[in-house]
């Protein structure tokens, strides 16, 4: 999982396995960012359509943006002026592919993925010193 800043630059990363569902893992990638300030919005795709995700980033003073589900059973909790930042979503796709660069992660060769979250770090570095300055 993957946060980046407005410029597709990561500011969190994490690694995990894939049973666990993205939604519940969200919280601790947003708290776990590098930046001094937590980010005042943050963007997801539908999975993210969460209400005990959005009450848990509320008091930290983080809004959750994310289209909301079809089978969603609550009222709806945005309306569609709110997902105005939904349109700058491809930042992130745009990081992951600036990661598919990077050789030795594009096939996992790294078995512990103690590793391999270290050279996705590196990588990481390496965009921010690329791109950054």
């Amino acid at each position: 999982m993957a946060l980046v800043d407005a410029d597709g630059l990561p500011i969190s990363l994490s690694l995990h396995g894939a049973s666990a569902h993205e939604v519940t893992l969200a919280f601790d990638l947003v708290v776990g960012c590098w930046t001094r300030e937590m980010p005042e919005v943050v963007v997801g795709d539908k999975a993210y359509d969460s209400d005990p995700l959005d009450e848990e980033l509320g008091p930290c003073g983080v809004e959750m943006v994310a289209p909301h589900r079809k089978n969603r059973r609550r009222a709806p909790t945005q309306d569609e002026a709110g997902l105005e930042p939904y349109k700058r979503r491809w930042r992130v796709e745009r990081f992951f592919s600036w990661l598919q660069r990077f050789r030795r992660l594009v096939v996992r060769y790294e078995r512990k993925a103690a590793n391999f979250l270290g050279f996705v770090q590196l990588a990481a570095v390496v965009m921010h010193v690329r791109y950054r300055y």
